[in-house]
């Protein structure tokens, strides 16, 4: 319903009323207004009435004016109510409030004071502010734009890591792999998740890792396990999948992020060397007639060590003296003599870090020592720099006629894919906590 103020006395009354309302003539000169739109406008009454509104309102000031402008012209010619699209128009503080301007938004209706052969005899404004609503919506959308930002951050790392990435709820349904996971087994999302994967998990292996990634998601504990993996090509690969769950406030589970890394051909190489191992220690105890086959195979395994992709050295006597060392292992150590001399000599922060510790244990008691995802500090002398190497590693004892003799050290580095994993649990901490 359109307000009137044709009522006689209107005009004094308009203070009272309980809204934004300016009052003007047809030509604009302002008329009055209520107690409640000078406050808002920081305006006095007898600084505006009398005056035209553009004269207390500049157009050129504000980027909106002619908004204003446009909507009193078509109220005037048309002599029907106009409501304006929300604008923007900043207020002039006062010289007690610390002058300058405040930014200040609008929603305003004008309405036509018609006579009674329906002219025009005044216009109404009723406004009102919406400063505060417009920035908590302008808030809301830049908060909605950096959420978008994070998720397709997040999205974008998950994809390009060089691992097999997956996902699951608290109770280990899981919802989303990555696209390297769903290139090496040839499946869509769809046929992945929940606990579909395991349908991919070699039969021998299945109820294994069942069993293991249910005790994981059961007592919130990491989760660590191998377990051959069906590809794309329909052939089975060894695979090293670890998860680590995603912590509440209040402690409690409420994601897991996991992946797994392609272990395949180390895991073939270990088997080779063992047994290759187990051969060259029956060689050993057969008589002179084999020694020849016996020189034979030592030159296989030699070869085998020399042009495997692990780390390989074989330290002799209670001294631990290299005896030999694979290239792979010299990659590490470039700028150091190594054969000929002790562990101590040419490595001495592997005193420091307490491996020749390890290594003198292995060798008094002729137990081997298996560590993984072990960090050494390599000191690269060429640079001066101190550099964080992970490896997996092996000390075990070696025995001629059934004494020990020296030390085998066998490991691979696994840099690459701790630092990928530190990678993946940053993100899980940085993550915004529902």
């Amino acid at each position: 319903m359109t307000p009137s103020l044709s009522a006689p006395g209107t005009f004094y009354t308009l203070w009272q009323l309980p809204e934004h309302y300016l009052l003007m003539a047809p030509d604009y000169t302002i008329l009055d207004a209520s107690d409640r739109y000078l406050a808002v406008t920081m305006k006095q009454r007898d600084a505006i009435v009398g005056r035209d509104v553009f004269d207390v309102f500049p157009r050129g000031e504000q980027n909106d004016w002619k908004v204003f402008a446009d909507s009193l012209d078509y109220v005037r010619e048309q002599a029907k109510p106009h409501t304006m699209p929300r604008i923007r128009y900043d207020m002039q503080r006062t010289a007690e409030q610390g002058g300058g301007l405040e930014e200040r938004y609008w929603e305003t209706t004008n309405y036509p004071q018609l006579d009674a052969q329906g002219n025009v005899q005044a216009i109404l404004l009723k406004t009102c502010d919406v400063t505060e609503q417009q920035l908590a919506e302008k808030q809301a959308r830049a908060m909605q734009r950096d959420l978008v930002e994070s998720q397709e951050r997040s999205k974008f790392i998950l994809e390009s890591l060089p691992v097999m990435v997956w996902t699951t709820r608290a109770d280990g349904w899981a919802d989303y792999f990555n696209q390297r996971w769903l290139t090496f087994t040839g499946r869509e999302m769809a046929q992945e998740i929940a606990f579909s994967w395991l349908d991919g998990v070699h039969p021998d292996d299945r109820a294994g890792a069942a069993a293991a990634w249910q005790k994981a998601y059961e007592s919130g504990e990491t989760y660590q396990t191998e377990y051959r993996l069906r590809g794309a090509d329909g052939g089975y690969r060894w695979v090293l999948a670890r998860g680590i769950p995603r912590l509440t406030a209040a402690g409690e589970v409420s994601m897991w992020v996991g992946c797994c890394v392609d272990i395949h051909d180390q895991k073939q190489l270990v088997v080779e060397l063992l047994q290759a191992n187990e051969e060259q220690a029956a060689l050993s105890d057969q008589a002179y007639q084999a020694h020849q086959l016996a020189v034979s195979q030592r030159e296989s395994f030699y070869a085998l060590f020399m042009q495997a992709p692990a780390l390989i050295s074989v330290l002799r006597g209670a001294e631990l003296r290299y005896d030999f060392v694979n290239p792979p292992y010299y990659e590490l150590f470039p700028d150091r003599e190594l054969v000929g001399r002790t562990v101590a000599e040419a490595v001495p922060e592997a005193v420091e870090q307490g491996f020749v510790a390890l290594l003198n244990q292995v060798y008094q008691t002729g137990e081997p020592w298996v560590g993984r995802e072990v960090l050494f500090q390599l000191n690269r002398r060429d640079t001066g720099k101190v550099e964080d190497v992970f490896v997996n590693v092996t000390f075990q004892a070696l025995r001629e006629h059934g004494a020990i003799v020296g030390i085998s050290v066998f490991a691979f580095e696994v840099t690459e894919l701790v630092k990928a994993r530190q990678k993946l649990e940053q993100l899980l901490n940085d993550a915004p906590t529902t």
